[in-house]
């Protein structure tokens, strides 16, 4: 069962839940818009992104030719919210409206989770508690990797999360809803919140809720997407790796649970994460075992607002805002590590803008992947891969480039191999090569 809180005092109801989200959201819009100033943004995931949201701004079905030329996004992954961005995209085409909305959405989420906090442990302790929240692991790797569609997710599970607790259970329901718009396993992630439901005897709406998740999550994986992909497939079936990478999957959930005092493990909204963490666990992808990249970012809301519910009315109250505090500040200094200057000095970036300002708006170009970003908004851009049959008027080609998914033998022969079958190099630096097809 639930503790449920009781009615918000006054002073929890306002400012340190909207300072913490607002401090939040300046420090992840500056961290993301450095990171695409820097060139560390890339065509992989930022660039996909871009051109979806670019496809729903100008009316068109969303695609990405970065992930092949016409290549339908929702095919890859289910995420039809990303048209909420459309119109602040026309207003802005740029990479940079992305990050900002992921920005503002990531640090959204801080404000349910600090007015549980004050509400169970006292203001000051909360408003510490909603800090250690901010700066959690999963938020900042997801801040430190480009966009992604689960940033909406982020808030909707904060929201649901609260309301649980406060066993407001209509509303409850009402913010998870639109997960299922989101990505195609977090419908799952619905019918955790209805078991939740049922857990805690609102049978009827509860099993009405798991039924439409399960229902939901079935016809997106087996019918929707496979409809949806060009290769009549779900993209992203990796296997099953169940015993694989024990150290790392271990590693990581003590690192989930620990900024709660471990106190998360005494609530049963902990289960709203187990869906998440159950399908990332059993793959065979180990990308998803650990701590990198974006997908912890979903977990962080319910395991702190879990952690507040399991810390009232124990010791585990007075430890809980230590252990978030020191724990984000931990993380802070390893995602630091990752904000660079980038691959090239000040006077290498300018040289590198100065050569993508001789592609014409509209043009075709097939391009690296951390000049990708500097493209999608203007261009038709296309992966350079080093392997692509495509020959577009424009390529550009970045070099020493060594991120993934490709190396630099494989993009240095391609380039070479481009100017001996027609193309001409008209522009370039110690950074960067333009080639135009003769």
């Amino acid at each position: 069962m639930l503790i449920a809180l009781a009615p918000a005092p006054a002073r929890t109801r306002l400012r340190a839940p909207y300072v913490v989200a607002g401090v939040a959201f300046a420090g992840y819009a500056a961290w993301s818009l450095q990171r695409l100033r820097t060139f560390d943004a890339s065509g992989f995931d930022l660039g996909i992104f871009e051109q979806a949201v670019r496809s729903y701004a100008h009316g068109h079905w969303p695609m990405s030719d970065l992930l092949g030329p016409g290549a339908p996004t929702l095919g890859d992954h289910f995420h039809p919210i990303l048209a909420l961005l459309a119109p602040f995209y026309l207003l802005w085409p740029s990479p940079g409206t992305l990050l900002l909305a992921q920005a503002f959405l990531l640090a959204l989420s801080a404000v349910p989770v600090t007015r549980c906090a004050s509400q169970v442990l006292g203001a000051r302790r909360g408003a510490v508690v909603g800090a250690g929240y901010a700066l959690s692991w999963g938020l900042l790797s997801a801040v430190n990797f480009d966009f992604h569609e689960i940033c909406f997710a982020v808030p909707m599970l904060a929201f649901t999360a609260e309301h649980l607790l406060r066993e407001r259970w209509r509303a409850a329901v009402w913010c998870a809803l639109p997960l299922v718009l989101v990505k195609e396993d977090l419908p799952l992630t619905l019918a955790a919140v209805g078991l939740v439901l049922v857990l805690n005897r609102q049978r009827r709406l509860g099993w009405a809720v798991v039924g439409f998740g399960v229902a939901t999550s079935a016809l997106l994986f087996l019918v929707v997407l496979p409809a949806l992909n060009p290769s009549g497939a779900y993209a992203h079936n990796g296997g099953f790796n169940p015993f694989g990478g024990s150290i790392v999957k271990v590693s990581m959930l003590l690192a989930l649970v620990t900024p709660t005092a471990f106190a998360a493990l005494r609530s049963p909204l902990l289960l709203l994460a187990v869906p998440t963490l159950l399908w990332r666990l059993v793959s065979a992808n180990d990308r998803y075992w650990g701590m990198g990249y974006h997908y912890s970012a979903v977990l962080m809301p319910i395991v702190f607002i879990a952690g507040v519910a399991g810390a009232r009315g124990s010791r585990l109250g007075r430890l809980l805002p230590a252990f978030a505090l020191v724990a984000g500040l931990g993380s802070v200094g390893l995602q630091a590590a990752h904000l660079t200057d980038g691959l090239w000095t000040p006077s290498q970036r300018a040289g590198i803008d100065a050569v993508l300002a001789r592609i014409p708006d509209g043009a075709t170009v097939l391009a690296s992947n951390r000049l990708a970003p500097r493209l999608t908004s203007r261009c038709t851009v296309l992966f350079f891969d080093g392997e692509s049959p495509s020959r577009p008027e424009w390529v550009v080609v970045a070099k020493p480039e060594t991120s993934w998914p490709t190396t630099l033998e494989s993009k240095a022969y391609a380039a070479a191999e481009l100017e001996r079958t027609g193309y001409v190099r008209v522009d370039g630096t110690d950074s960067v090569v333009l080639l135009h097809r003769a």
